[in-house]
């Protein structure tokens, strides 16, 4: 059993009254039963922390299961012993008074030797040890010494010397050391004197009566070895009084001395009170401190003001299983749509063109022909295929589904068997999963080409420019915050100060303000020459370029940084805040979850549409948010107990405004397109049998930034 304070701690005792059918709290390694799920958490609190040891090894700093662990890879190795050494060694045991490395050394020596002529062993010559062989015993009345020969690598006798015994060891000890002590600790119960297990004990039919020379020092207690205390103070003084109270018969008033901490004498503090049961307070008993794990979070009074979670809409066009794939494409073609020559587009046209079947929607062709003209500029092996073929460079409406097929031939075995679908002219039929797939596998090699990476490492450099220029921001922020309290202290100093000393505050004020201006005048003029300097650099770094010169990543990034102060000093500094944080926003490099709820559920906001998707922890279901309320009620639904929803709720709480603005928008859109079919409807003439059908919204979508 592991030890708490190198003491043995008492476990929960199974309840009674138990029905079969009640519900209950149990703890898997110790199989302990609770009633109450506050007990429960409170005793498995106390095993996680790191306060037990080992009994077996005495290793500390562990938790409960840990120390258990330990104990039963301790009792395995003790196991190893050979049986016939077992009960030499307890008896070596019991009762001694020596620690525990000497008693392991004392009886690992009595198990070395003596050795008999032609026993081949290792001696100890210039502080090794060597294979040597006895070849006589010599026994003195003092000592006894072996006459040995030392071999060599080839078991060939070499010359002969006269050692003691002390410098002789065996080729194959029965036991190490380390072995014997973990066998010493899970035999015993107590040490200094070492006491075996009374089953132990008759086990091996070793007597358990202490020697004669400890009698005076233990004694024996229900069953156990106890030291002899030595008296107390206290206790010889209670003795003296009842020895003088029978004297005299009068009792002397007690004399009451009250113990205080140094620390709580010094800061003048009186003594707190205390309890009769506080100093009998066990450590699992202390109250929970939050934030802990969501699972382990149970429903209190205090969790009342929370409100029930909104259940999230479901209502995709795709299948569930590609909800998450769907979502990767669109947000990469809006995130790097300017590299892509791609406009961006909203996700419910991108999902209708990915459903459609009738015909390709542009949208479709627009986005392909995007990622395959990277490709044919940037990818080496796909545009030398190209070349191989003779094809025309020129990727078009036409074109563009024979360039995919080259494509998929070339990257992707498994999409390969659609290509035939394609070439008849047939993509519209393919499965939505298999068109996702290939927009994947255009992703994925557009990742590799060099174009990509020189944007992402921009966008890189750009943001720590960014964040270098923001954190400047906040340090002058915060210099201009400390200058004005200290301005306002001084000036409160001045109405306090008598009426004699007015002149001498003046002359100190008017030479800390003289000094104050020639110091912001050094200021002033020093920004004015660094934003010379840094033109002078930015200069200097286009002449190193135009050289074949590359300048240093510091040089750069310290030149970016300048730059971005000098273009937004003229602003306001909630102006410039704003500015620095849309302008970090647009840089992204990967999307990343706003955080996780209690059954680790994934939550996700894109700036582009005013929704907060719901991915589960598995990844098979997807829902969202669409409604301001929908949002307020998720917010108040996350208990800020469990650490994950603590953490989703500050971020929610930090993008509440920016999602409110996307959420707003989105209705707004969707309430302009709902009056302008109405009006259309309305203006359609009665006479008309026939009225030639509205293209959908995503048929309309035309490329922009397509190049010419």
């Amino acid at each position: 059993m592991p030890l708490f304070k190198k003491q043995p701690f008492a476990l929960v005792e199974k309840p009674e009254d138990l029905k079969p059918q009640e519900l209950v709290f149990q703890i898997r390694f110790t199989k302990e039963i609770f009633r109450s799920y506050n007990e429960y958490l409170k005793r498995i609190n106390f095993y996680r922390k790191r306060v037990w040891a080992c009994k077996a090894t005495g290793k500390g700093n562990l938790t409960y299961e840990e120390a258990l662990v330990s104990e039963e890879k301790a009792s395995e190795r003790i196991q190893n012993i050979p049986i016939e050494y077992v009960a030499l060694v307890l008896r070596h045991v019991q009762y001694s008074m020596l620690n525990l490395k000497d008693l392991v050394n004392s009886i690992a020596a009595k198990f070395q030797g003596p050795f008999s002529d032609g026993a081949e062993i290792y001696g100890r010559m210039d502080g090794h040890l060597h294979p040597c062989k006895i070849v006589k015993v010599i026994e003195d009345a003092d000592k006894t010494q072996y006459e040995i020969e030392w071999l060599g690598s080839d078991d060939k006798t070499s010359r002969k010397e006269l050692i003691n015994g002390d410098d002789l060891t065996e080729k194959n000890p029965p036991f190490s050391k380390r072995l014997l002590k973990s066998f010493i600790k899970a035999s015993t119960y107590r040490s200094l004197p070492w006491v075996l297990h009374d089953n132990l004990a008759k086990k091996h039919a070793i007597s358990t009566a202490p020697p004669e020379e400890l009698k005076f020092k233990i004694s024996i207690q229900n069953g156990l070895v106890v030291c002899n205390r030595k008296r107390k103070r206290s206790e010889i003084a209670q003795n003296k009084e009842i020895e003088d109270t029978q004297n005299t018969g009068e009792a002397r008033p007690k004399k009451i001395i009250v113990y205080q901490r140094r620390s709580k004498l010094r800061s003048g503090s009186s003594m707190p009170e205390k309890s009769a049961n506080e100093g009998n307070e066990s450590p699992e008993t202390q109250s929970i401190k939050y934030p802990i794990d969501d699972l382990l979070v149970q429903p209190t009074d205090e969790d009342r003001i929370l409100v029930e979670r909104p259940s999230p809409c479901r209502d995709f066009d795709v299948p569930m299983n590609c909800v998450g794939k769907l979502l990767m494409v669109w947000d990469f073609c809006t995130s790097f749509g300017r590299l892509l020559n791609l406009s961006p587009f909203s996700l419910e046209d991108f999902e209708n063109s990915i459903c459609y079947k009738e015909i390709v929607p542009l949208l479709i062709v627009e986005a392909s022909s995007a990622f395959l003209r990277l490709l044919v500029k940037d990818n080496r092996n796909f545009s030398m295929e190209i070349e191989d073929k003779k094809q025309r460079v020129k990727i078009t409406q036409i074109t563009w589904t024979d360039y995919l097929c080259d494509f998929l031939e070339i990257s992707s075995s498994e999409l390969s068997t659609h290509i035939s679908t394609i070439k008849r002219g047939h993509y519209g039929l393919l499965d939505i999963h298999v068109k996702l797939e290939i927009f994947e596998e255009l992703i994925a090699h557009v990742l590799e080409t060099n174009t990509l990476r020189e944007k992402l490492d921009e966008y890189i450099e750009e943001q720590q420019a960014l964040a270098a220029a923001r954190r400047d921001e906040a340090l002058d922020e915060g210099r201009k915050r400390r200058e004005e309290k200290e301005r306002k202290k001084s000036g409160e100093g001045n109405h306090n100060m008598p009426n004699g000393s007015i002149s001498e505050e003046k002359r100190e004020k008017v030479y800390s303000r003289k000094k104050r201006s020639s110091m912001n005048s050094e200021i002033e003029q020093g920004s004015n020459t660094s934003k010379k300097n840094a033109k002078k650099q930015k200069v200097e770094i286009d002449t190193l370029l135009e050289d074949g010169i590359h300048p240093s990543k510091r040089e750069i990034h310290r030149l970016m940084k300048n730059e971005i102060k000098e273009s937004i000093e003229m602003r306001s500094i909630e102006q410039r805040k704003e500015f620095l944080d849309r302008e970090i926003e647009k840089r992204i490099i990967r999307a990343s979850p706003l955080g996780k709820d209690k059954n680790y559920c994934r939550y996700w906001f894109f700036r582009s549409n005013g929704r907060i998707f719901v991915e589960s922890s598995d990844s098979t279901q997807w829902g969202y948010y669409r409604t301001k309320e929908e949002l307020d009620a998720l917010i108040g639904s996350l208990n800020p107990k469990g650490v994950r929803e603590r953490a989703l709720k500050k971020q929610l709480q930090k993008f509440y405004n920016k999602i409110c603005l996307e959420i707003e928008k989105r209705l707004k859109e969707d309430s302009v397109k709902d009056i302008e079919t109405e009006e259309a409807m309305v203006r359609r003439s009665t006479r008309v049998r026939a009225p030639a059908k509205e293209k959908p919204e995503f048929l309309k979508y035309q490329n922009k930034w397509k190049e010419i």
